[in-house]
């Protein structure tokens, strides 16, 4: 297979281009050289590759910073992504596109709507929400007006080697080391009152591909593990790896203007047209990211 990964550079990029190079896909590689809103700059792209499919994952992606400018989110995510549809349908019509939007989409929900499946009330909180939000119509509208085979995933929290340490499992554990070399007890976190879906990056990619080859067009499918666990229980299990004497003081400056309490999702969908479920333990990939922490401060 041949395939585009859009904002292959970034965190689930990297580990994307490596699990297809591993199936035997070719793979090209699109990132910040490439502004995803030009079309002209993205159907080059596609005419010259000519893919048989089209991972969309460039984004701006961090809920928190999406605060501080809405119309940059909105003008890559969504423009973004209507540039990216509409090139691949000039030149490179019979390829696939991937769109990823966010299980953030699902909002503040309460534990009797929990576990979230695709058919839940979407009620976005967070421009970064709202962008995703928007750009799943526009899919939609290109399988079903254009005929273009577009599958819509909605991804939980995914954490892994390589993640930016502005999220939060890798900036705490940074924050537990470095505190720790200097000797210091207290460790500034944000809320650990929240609950999150964490599926590990390189199982997500895993689903990412299958939905590729078996999903039906213009269905959307969570990418989730099915279970949520608190934060606060996640920085536990960190503190344990890394500096079990570190008291966790929480910082409201490290606090979103508004957050999700829980998020738990239904693979169900997922599940019954690929055959996916989760390889990877949550405390292998927490063990992953302290190495991978401890291997760039050493």
């Amino acid at each position: 297979m041949r395939a585009v990964i859009t904002g292959a550079a970034g965190f689930v990029g990297r580990h994307l281009a490596t699990h297809l190079a591993e199936e035997g896909d070719v793979v090209a590689a699109v990132d910040r050289d490439f502004d995803v809103t030009d079309f002209t700059a993205m159907s080059g792209v596609f005419s010259s590759f000519n893919p048989d499919a089209i991972y969309h994952l460039a984004a701006l992606s961090h809920v928190g910073t999406s605060w501080d400018d809405p119309s940059e989110v909105f003008r890559v995510n969504v423009l973004g992504t209507n540039s990216v549809l509409s090139a691949a349908r000039q030149s490179a019509p019979n390829a696939s596109v991937l769109v990823v939007s966010s299980a953030e989409v699902y909002g503040t929900v309460s534990k009797e709507e929990l576990p979230l499946s695709e058919s839940a009330e979407i009620r976005p909180s967070s421009p970064y929400a709202a962008s995703k939000a928007a750009v799943e119509p526009i899919a939609r509208q290109a399988s079903i007006g254009f005929g273009q085979r577009v599958i819509i995933v909605r991804p939980f929290n995914h954490i892994g080697p390589g993640q930016s340490p502005l999220f939060f499992v890798p900036a705490v554990a940074r924050r537990l080391v470095e505190a720790r070399a200097a000797g210091v007890r207290e460790v500034s976190v944000g809320g650990l009152a929240a609950r999150r879906d964490f599926t590990d990056v390189r199982d997500v990619v895993r689903a990412y591909r299958l939905l590729l080859e078996r999903g039906v067009s213009g269905e959307v499918y969570n990418v989730c593990s099915g279970v949520d666990v608190s934060i606060a229980d996640v920085a536990d299990r960190l503190r344990e790896h890394l500096y079990p004497h570190a008291v966790f003081v929480e910082d409201p400056g490290l606090n979103r203007p508004q957050d999700v309490p829980v998020l738990r999702g239904d693979p169900t969908r997922l599940h019954e047209v690929t055959g996916w479920s989760p390889m990877i333990t949550l405390d292998a990939t927490l063990r992953d990211v302290v190495d991978e922490v401890l291997a760039h401060i050493a």
